[in-house]
This record gives C-alpha cells, sequence and structure tokens, in this order.
C-alpha cells in the first residue's frame, strides 16, 4: 500500500495543479498534462494522450451532469460536432493501428502534434476577445443556417482528429470555434457545450487507445485522486483572481512547454 502511494503521489500533485488551473480558467487541462507527464515523467507520449483521454472523459462527464442541470449545453451544436468528430476519432484510431500502434516514428509524431496542438491553444486563449470583436463588427461574416451547421461539423471532424493523436484541441480551441461559429452564446452555454460534446470524443478515443495499449490505468487513479480538490479549489480562487491576468500566465507557459516539445 505504502509503495502504491509512494507510486501514485506525484501524479496526484500534478492531477491537483492541472485541477487547480482548469477550476480557474476552464481550460488547460490536456493542453497541460499531457505535456507535464511526457516532459517531466518521461511518460512516452503515446501512454500519455491514451491515459490523458480517460481522464478527460471522467471529469468532463461530471462537468457535463453539472452544465445539464443548469441548462447551459446546447444539445443541437453538440450534436453537429459530434457528427464530425466521432467518425474522425474511430478512422485516426483505425490508422493508427493499421500502421503498426504506436512505434517510435507515431511517438515523435505524436509529439510534434502535441507541440502544435498546445500552441493553437495558447494562440486561442490570446486572440479569443479580438476573434469575437471582428465578428461583432463584420455580421456579414457570421454564418447561418446549413453554412453554419455545415462548418460546426467540420470543425468536430478537424478537432476529433487533433484530440485523438494528442489528447488537446477539445478545450480552449473548441470554445473558441464555438464562440466563432455561434457569437451569440453566453458564456456559460460556450463552456456547457464544449464540455458536452467533449465527453464521446475523449471516451471514443479513449477506448481506442486503450486497445492500442495506451491507458495506464495506476497513472490514470493518481491524477484523477489530485484533480479533484483542484478543481474544486481552482473554482473557489475564480472569484477573486482576475481572468485576464490568469489566462495570460498560462497563454505564456503553453506556448514556452509548445517550444520544448517540438524543439
Amino acid at each position: 500500500m505504502q509503495e502504491l502511494f509512494t507510486n501514485l503521489y506525484p501524479f496526484a500533485i500534478s492531477g491537483a495543479l492541472i485541477g487547480l488551473l482548469v477550476g480557474l480558467t476552464g481550460v488547460g487541462g490536456g493542453s497541460l498534462m499531457t505535456p507535464i507527464l511526457t516532459l517531466f515523467f518521461g511518460v512516452p507520449p503515446g501512454i500519455a494522450v491514451g491515459t490523458d483521454l480517460a481522464f478527460a472523459a471522467l471529469t468532463k462527464g461530471v462537468g457535463t451532469i453539472a452544465h445539464r442541470v443548469h441548462g447551459h449545453v446546447r444539445w443541437d451544436i453538440v450534436g453537429y460536432l459530434a457528427l464530425g468528430s466521432l467518425p474522425s476519432a474511430v478512422v485516426t484510431i483505425l490508422l493508427m493501428k493499421y500502421f503498426g500502434g504506436i512505434d517510435q516514428s507515431w511517438q515523435s509524431a505524436i509529439k510534434v502534434s502535441i507541440g502544435i496542438s498546445v500552441f493553437l491553444t495558447a494562440l486561442s486563449l490570446v486572440f479569443r476577445k479580438t476573434l469575437l470583436n471582428w465578428i461583432e463588427k463584420n455580421p456579414k461574416a457570421q454564418l447561418q443556417g446549413r453554412a453554419q451547421r455545415t462548418a460546426t461539423v467540420i470543425v468536430g471532424l478537424v478537432i476529433g482528429v487533433l484530440v485523438t493523436i494528442s489528447s488537446i484541441g477539445a478545450g480552449a480551441i473548441g470554445a473558441t470555434l464555438i464562440l466563432l461559429l455561434y457569437p451569440s452564446l453566453r458564456a456559460p452555454e460556450v463552456a456547457g457545450t464544449d464540455i458536452a460534446y467533449a465527453v464521446p470524443l475523449t471516451a471514443l478515443a479513449g477506448l481506442g487507445h486503450w486497445w492500442l495499449g495506451n491507458v495506464h490505468f495506476d497513472l490514470l487513479t493518481g491524477l484523477l485522486i489530485g484533480s479533484v480538490p483542484g478543481i474544486w479549489l481552482g473554482a473557489r480562487l475564480s472569484k477573486s483572481l482576475p481572468e485576464k491576468h490568469v489566462r495570460s500566465t498560462l497563454a505564456m507557459t503553453l506556448t514556452l512547454v509548445g517550444i520544448k516539445l517540438v524543439s
């Protein structure tokens, strides 16, 4: 029992720190969890991605229940995003299996994809307000009707591939794209919708990685032990800390992490 605790506590601490950040900003889970596992703990990229996907499916499932109770989930948007993301996740897993699973060349490709995803997440945090202001000033650029629905499916497809390969993209990137496509949504609706569509995606991708042998259950347990109190504390602190400064710090951290991953 003591040996198990010794093995788990570093991951529990990491889970608590990531949970704290997620509670403060609403983002940062996959975009920091996977890089931390690969850079600081030496976890192979494939294992880090698979375990983080299982972790995300469980934690986001709880978040979806909470948002559903308060009516913050736009299920029509979730449906269109799932229409694109779930098939693309399945195809990506099958391609990874067909090309030999997670060998050394795949490990290197996944590491680079993680770095690129981290950069995209940082950019979405920095320029989200600028993009929204542009959309507000140029209402003719706003998609409507069938074009809007088609674009939503395409966004889901792209994020499905990105999340399956790197476990990153369903958080800040997804929320930013949802806001650009549906700028009239209230902030709680964006958060609730973003979390809700990520649950089946991360669950399906996580099952796929489990099939490929990429889910480490002891590691998953440690992350869950730490993240639950971390998210609770972060949510409490978010009322007193300025979100702008926290998000700026997160964006800078993600940029540095991305540079380290692709260098």
